[in-house]
């Protein structure tokens, strides 16, 4: 995870964003509301929340004495007539991304002219469940960001038959909303970026995040086959489903641009030692560095079904949502050449190109 402007110095904590960011009158008729991208499987998708407690491990950013997740779970529908579709960011999860994500986290992003939202997904809630047993993918989303911006992957892999669970790791992802409401806003400290005893923190809460949800993948009542689990993520999220292969569910992994080390150069058991499942590395030209060259290639060097792949005219942020967003702020005027160039790169058709690629390599 590399973010350049993670949590500057006074950037409003959980406790003072309250006060920062109140509820406001619904958007400007005038304000964009973006689209993602419809899945390209020949399966309708459904989509519920979930969330997972754990209580053998307190929360390192609040001091609570369980940790508690929320997920996102998108499967094959049967049919989804009557059901509604899902808003990509729930009103309350909207009202702080429009405050923090965009223009301050992001800072690419416009911090007006968008209706956050807005944005409806192809998803359709609590749709009954196509019969049979899936493949199952977890997902983790970087450095920060919520789960919710990784959604036109996870909707596009449930279209063609997997089932996706998307997770947030709350405290350090700029808002969480769990299933009954209740919003847990970004509490990490700023210098996690270069604190090398907060950043192992945080990683190492988000590799217990997942292998919690791994081990619990029956509580969530979804027809999974656990025969057949990968992970999948971006940034630090990708790091955390690479280090996830160690778990013994899981059969293959997808690492979207995270480094496979700490923050003083310790690299991770994976990258120390190989692996024999398949893994599968993706970068963009963009955003290498001698980070990735050094930590991707120790890992490399042991040999196994690893694969290192790289995006051209590509940015850090192409792996997610804002891969379709951002063609639309340009075009809408909000966002210039250079900020896309920065946040995503000006790769033609990337959505498009981000879920074939993942979605190939899952099914093989």
């Amino acid at each position: 995870m590399r973010r350049r402007t993670f949590l500057t110095a006074g950037t409003a904590t959980a406790a003072s964003l309250a006060g920062v960011l109140p509820l406001q009158a619904a958007a400007a008729t005038t304000d964009l509301k973006l689209r993602l991208p419809a899945p390209t499987g020949p399966w309708p998708v459904g989509t519920t929340t979930r969330a997972l407690t754990d209580t053998h491990r307190t929360d390192p950013w609040n001091g609570a004495p369980t940790r508690e997740l929320a997920l996102t779970v998108f499967y094959p529908a049967s049919g989804v007539r009557g059901h509604r579709r899902a808003p990509q960011l729930a009103p309350a999860g909207a009202e702080v991304f429009k405050g923090l994500d965009a223009g301050l986290l992001h800072p690419e992003l416009p911090a007006s002219g968008v209706d956050w939202a807005a944005t409806l997904t192809h998803s359709y809630v609590d749709a009954p469940t196509a019969p049979g047993r899936w493949p199952t993918l977890l997902y983790s989303p970087g450095g920060a960001d919520p789960r919710t911006i990784g959604t036109s992957v996870a909707e596009d892999l449930a279209s063609h038959g997997f089932v996706v669970v998307t997770i947030d790791h709350p405290g350090e992802a700029s808002e969480v909303v769990f299933p009954d409401g209740r919003l847990r806003v970004i509490e990490i400290a700023p210098d996690v970026q270069s604190d090398p005893v907060q950043s192992r923190i945080m990683m190492d809460t988000r590799f217990a995040d997942v292998r919690f949800v791994l081990d619990h993948l029956a509580d969530l009542h979804v027809p999974i086959d656990l025969r057949r689990v990968g992970c999948y993520g971006h940034s630090a999220g990708g790091a955390t489903a690479a280090v996830a292969l160690e778990h013994p569910l899981v059969r293959a992994a997808v690492n979207l641009e995270g480094y496979l080390d700490t923050l003083d150069g310790e690299l991770y058991p994976i990258a120390q030692h190989g692996t024999r499942k398949p893994l599968l590395l993706a970068g963009t030209d963009g955003f290498r560095d001698a980070r990735f060259d050094r930590t991707w290639s120790a890992l490399m060097a042991h040999g196994g079904p690893v694969r290192r792949i790289q995006l051209s005219h590509a940015n850090h942020w192409i792996w997610t949502d804002y891969a379709a967003f951002a063609p639309q702020l340009q075009q809408a005027g909000l966002m210039s050449t250079p900020a896309r160039t920065k946040l995503v790169g000006t790769a033609p058709h990337a959505s498009h190109t981000v879920r074939r690629l993942v979605r190939e390599f899952f099914r093989h």
